[in-house]
């Protein structure tokens, strides 16, 4: 018997690449038919059989005040009814970019001086790249394996067959000259940052890592990773770009950066670059930095960026509403949100004998079939990954929707009361021993 899910999806397979317009949501990596929402509130989405779960995907992040939070929207309905985009400057994307700017700070710590307002995380991060390179004449990106910085070409890089070797193209359509342009090491690797800029000091432009990596699972920073990064970036004339597209006003009101800045750890990045959240689940994103590497964007610089829904006004509005309602109170309900969910999530795998650790970063977390939390790419995929379909789709039938992969993160919002909370929990032990009872790959494969 199908439902309407599955109608909605047959029909788009017929006319959408795959049926989805961002490959995660197909399912891939769980099987079955993805779910098509047609609204969502709180911390509930409903799909378009009517069903509802809830939600631990948050539209990968920006929610953090929970769904349709009713300012929020009416914010964007205002806006709309002023026009929908002008091509023009407003004065609302002033106060955004300062708003931004005015978070970012713990004690003298202010890295950011200017904002470019753009309108997708990929977008953001590709600008980084290119100013960097501006910035400093040279050509080298060092990126690490599994951090997920947008799809443009430079980025879709697979690790070569060396620490100080340049990379082959990680996709189809990618040239192998611009994917040689990046170099791919294993991240939380100190010793192969330095080896690589031993080989090509001179010629690397930045460094660019994920403030916590999201992408692979959760994978936090080493103590000192990050500090690191900047002084061995900084001591060969490079810059180092953190990437807070996914961590940025999610994990504490100065995003990732602000957390480690609060535990001691204060490091100064050069180009930081903001998404989700800071649009309030609307398209926008920021690259932001100090002003003499700022600068040097067009139009008082030579490295070039336009955009035509650069700092759309329903954008804006979504933006600043969420942040002025992003109090510490926010973070603190998600926080424990988190911890609840997270130690659940732990129990009932241990009651079910099934091997795991929970990673985490701040309020970000995930789960990871491996008896130590991974550290980078290769643990990440080292871990009996197969037991995470039965586990997801347990919990989907249970009515909770988890994303449709293990190697992503899961997000808490404000809006999780005692009653969604309740349902999550419920849930997970039979999740669990469905985990326990998933087949490994050699048994599936016969």
């Amino acid at each position: 018997m199908t439902d309407r899910n599955d109608e909605l999806f047959e029909r788009a397979r017929a006319v959408i690449p795959g049926g989805v317009n961002s490959p995660v949501r197909a399912y891939g990596s769980v099987g079955g038919t993805p779910r098509f929402l047609v609204s969502a509130r709180g911390p509930m989405v409903t799909d378009a059989a009517g069903t509802d779960y809830v939600d631990l995907v948050a539209s990968w992040g920006p929610a953090l005040l929970g769904h349709a939070h009713p300012e929020v929207v009416e914010a964007v309905q205002a806006a709309a009814s002023r026009g929908l985009s002008f091509g023009a400057p407003t004065g609302a994307e002033v106060e955004l970019a300062d708003l931004i700017a005015s978070r970012v700070v713990v004690g003298d710590a202010r890295p950011i001086e200017r904002v470019r307002l753009v309108s997708t995380g990929t977008e953001a991060t590709m600008t980084a790249i290119r100013l960097a390179r501006g910035v400093t004449g040279r050509d080298l990106l060092v990126k690490f394996a599994g951090h997920y910085h947008g799809h443009s070409d430079g980025l879709l890089a697979a690790a070569g067959s060396g620490v100080a070797t340049l990379a082959l193209p990680g996709s189809a359509g990618v040239p192998a000259p611009i994917a040689a342009q990046t170099m791919v090491l294993p991240y939380n690797d100190l010793d192969a940052v330095r080896a690589a800029f031993e080989t090509h000091g001179d010629d690397i432009a930045a460094v660019i890592v994920e403030a916590a990596a999201a992408n692979m699972g959760v994978v936090a920073p080493l103590p000192g990773f990050n500090a690191a990064l900047a002084e061995i970036a900084h001591a060969h004339g490079a810059l180092l770009i953190v990437d807070e597209v996914l961590t940025g006003f999610r994990v504490h009101p100065a995003g990732f950066w602000g957390l480690q800045a609060t535990q001691g750890e204060v490091y100064t990045p050069d180009i930081l670059t903001y998404g989700k959240v800071v649009g309030g689940g609307m398209p926008l994103a920021a690259l932001a930095g100090r002003a003499d590497v700022m600068e040097h964007l067009a139009p008082t610089g030579p490295v070039y960026q336009a955009g035509t829904l650069s700092g759309n006004p329903l954008s804006v509005a979504a933006g600043l509403a969420t942040l002025r309602l992003a109090t510490p109170e926010v973070y603190e309900r998600v926080d424990a949100a988190a911890s609840v969910v997270a130690s659940a999530l732990s129990d009932a795998l241990t009651a079910a004998g099934v091997v795991h650790t929970v990673p985490r970063a701040g309020s970000l977390f995930g789960v990871a079939f491996s008896a130590e939390a991974p550290r980078d790419y290769a643990g990440a995929l080292g871990q009996e990954s197969w037991r995470y379909p039965p586990f997801f789709h347990a919990m989907l039938d249970a009515g909770v929707s988890l994303p449709p992969s293990v190697f992503e993160a899961w997000f808490l919002t404000a809006a999780h009361d005692d009653d969604a909370l309740g349902r999550i929990v419920d849930a997970l032990p039979a999740a669990a021993r469905a985990a326990a009872q998933a087949l490994g790959p050699v048994a599936l494969a016969q």
